[in-house]
């Protein structure tokens, strides 16, 4: 029996990947609790295994007194002197409880409990394994959907990736694997419930960590992303080394780092910006893949007039204002684009009006000499 149970334990550590110890003081709780149940739930009954043989021994303990008044909790210097010869009143001697009367109802409660510790040990296990990789892409298989709901194998549990965080029109297959942004793990009556994203502008930046060395190194350095899912992405790089060019290290040889992670994003469209600490040259290599002629900025309100060729400005705007309102995410600055021809025009009639103020000024000047 002993060796059958050991081999049992040893089996389910491997399985479920519990430690043998903590299996064998849930198979004693179990164990103890059956006990209990089985002699009316008296407290000093207690049970103990043996870690190297696994043997099973349970017990009361009982005191020593001179006058038995409960036949459950004492018992008399010359019924313990079998079990403790040294015995005097006072001191407590345990007894042995024979376990093959246990019964079929405390064997089913054991074998209930121990199912149910097992369920809440790999619970427990699954979470703290996955609460630490919060923050981290991780790939996984697509079981089923159900309610716009994906279910994502991730060996040992599933996670849920819902529809509204996938890529715009895409549909998952079953059988399909995925990469998403682990974004958050929380523990439910159920078990542990693990979030994944493909919108999440984390998702990029732990794409690019895991194609480009140099930025999971730490020499580059990701200062800033804004993403319209599905459409575009603009992400500012910056070398802490100057022998590096951060812009090349995350496009690649020909392309091919940053284009492998447009694959996975269904062809998602990438700017890569060099960030700098002027605002100025900022701003203007935020609005890529548009060319501006100048940029102007109001340091306390944070805002930035851009003036752009009149070519250039639908490019600058983007499509449904898509460029500008990514460019404003990503620098933090409210910005305002004007056509050459439109600041000319402006400018002009700020002359104007500046001439038309000097003219009536003059004439204010010679009537009050007059």
């Amino acid at each position: 029996m002993t060796k059958e149970l050991c081999f049992v334990i040893d089996q389910i550590s491997r399985e479920k990947g519990i430690s043998r110890d903590a299996l064998l003081k849930v198979l004693e709780a179990a164990l103890l609790s059956a006990v209990r149940k089985r002699f009316g739930g008296r407290t000093n009954i207690d049970l103990r295994i043996d870690p190297k043989t696994c043997a099973i021994q349970a017990y009361e303990t009982k005191t020593i007194v001179e006058q038995v008044e409960n036949r459950n909790e004492e018992i008399t210097p010359e019924e313990a002197a079998a079990y403790t010869p040294d015995g005097k009143p006072g001191d407590t001697v345990e007894l042995p409880i024979p376990l093959h009367d246990l019964g079929r109802i405390a064997a089913q409660t054991a074998k209930q409990v121990i199912f149910q510790r097992v369920r809440e040990a790999e619970r427990d296990i699954i979470y703290e394994e996955f609460k630490d990789k919060i923050g981290h892409i991780v790939s996984g298989t697509v079981l089923r959907k159900e309610k716009n709901i994906y279910y994502v194998s991730l060996g040992k549990t599933e996670a849920v990736l819902s529809q509204r965080d996938t890529l715009p029109n895409e549909t998952l297959k079953r059988g399909d694997i995925v990469k998403a942004y682990l974004s958050e793990v929380r523990q439910t009556s159920k078990g542990p419930a693990i979030i994944l994203s493909r919108t999440d502008p984390n998702f990029i930046v732990g794409l690019f960590k895991m194609e480009v060395p140099e930025i999971n190194d730490g020499v580059v350095v990701i200062k800033g992303i804004a993403r319209e899912p599905g459409e575009r992405t603009k992400i500012a790089v910056y070398s802490k080394d100057s022998s590096i060019d951060a812009v090349g290290a995350c496009v690649g040889m020909k392309g091919t780092r940053v284009q492998s992670i447009v694959r996975e994003l269904r062809g998602e469209r990438i700017d890569i910006i060099p960030w700098s600490d002027d605002p100025r040259i900022f701003i203007a290599r935020a609005l890529t893949p548009s060319t501006v002629d100048r940029v102007g900025i109001n340091e306390d309100e944070k805002t930035a007039m851009v003036i752009a060729d009149d070519q250039q400005l639908s490019l600058a705007i983007g499509k449904r204002g898509q460029n500008i309102k990514l460019a404003t995410k990503l620098t933090g600055w409210e910005i305002e684009i004007l056509s050459e021809s439109e600041y000319s025009k402006i400018k002009m009639e700020e002359t104007d009006r500046s001439l038309d103020r000097a003219i009536i000024e003059t004439r204010q000047s010679k009537s009050n000499e007059s």
